[in-house]
């Protein structure tokens, strides 16, 4: 039994050893931006917004921050499916539901891109669920296939592009998956480059799903890693993307967004909404 006892608080203790580390980490590293107090906000920046990946655990954060903004007209959604958000949205009058099949022929949208403001692009999977080359498919060639037939279609700002490549992302990195979203980071903000168009790369540590979908582990690593700025909302992180395409003139192309940064924006995203 003694023994037993010291292997528990040994375990407990590495446990704890472990969660201090990250959070001194995330601390000392995580918050790379500084947020201009006095930038301009277009409210009008987001008066329309597409979301794909709204079937997802992020991305039905996003879709639910789309929904309840008030500046937010209109709503698209491109997915193979609905859900339940979906459909509430739907019915609100506030969502469009475009059903894809292929994610790299967006001509049925034809009519609907040169409408778009903002995307935010959730769409995604784990590298543990494909092989490398569906990886590639879903993370490199999708969205930059989005970019170049939304730009095709629309001229004017503003328009921004919000992609989540998640922490560890790294174009040079020892991982395929990392190598493959860096890419992607590049790629995209590469298409914009010349254009009215700008992009956004959302290297999030910890996603909470939104508290119709979260389990109670999950609001525990939440506490847990909440000090190091390791975790946020999948719906405080669609508020961080607006609120950062409203600052027209703040952030250039290219930008890199960590999860302090987003935490930064969620908070002055709420301040301008009253919710703080």
């Amino acid at each position: 039994m003694k023994i037993l006892i010291k292997l528990i608080s040994a375990i407990v203790l590495l446990l704890v050893v472990t969660v201090v580390a990250f959070n001194v980490w995330g601390r000392l590293t995580l918050g790379t931006i500084t947020l201009d107090p006095n930038a301009s906000r277009d409210n009008s920046a987001n008066r329309v917004v597409l979301v794909s990946g709204a079937t997802g655990s992020v991305g039905d954060g996003l879709l639910k921050a789309a929904i309840e903004d008030p500046e937010v007209e209109s709503v698209h959604v491109i997915s193979r499916r609905s859900s339940p958000r979906i459909d509430a949205g739907v019915s609100s009058g506030k969502v469009e539901l475009h059903l894809l099949k292929d994610f790299t022929d967006y001509s049925s949208l034809a009519g609907v891109f040169p409408q778009v403001n903002t995307v935010l692009w959730a769409l995604g999977t784990s590298s543990l669920n494909v092989d490398d080359a569906t990886f590639a498919r879903i993370h490199v060639d999708f969205p930059l296939a989005f970019v170049k037939a939304w730009l095709a279609a629309r001229s004017e700002g503003p328009m921004s592009f919000h992609y989540i490549t998640g922490m560890g992302t790294d174009p040079e990195g020892s991982q395929q998956w990392a190598r493959d979203k860096g890419r992607a980071e590049l790629e995209i903000a590469e298409l914009a480059a010349a254009t009215e168009m700008r992009s956004f790369a959302y290297r999030s540590a910890m996603v909470r799903r939104t508290s119709e979908r979260a389990t109670r582990a999950e609001y525990i690593m939440e506490s847990l890693l909440k000090p190091g700025l390791l975790v946020i909302t999948a719906k405080d992180l669609g508020g961080a993307m607006l609120e950062i395409a409203a600052r027209t003139a703040e952030l250039p192309n290219g930008t890199i967004i960590d999860n302090a940064d987003s935490i930064l924006y969620a908070d002055a995203y709420k301040a301008h909404m009253g919710q703080l």
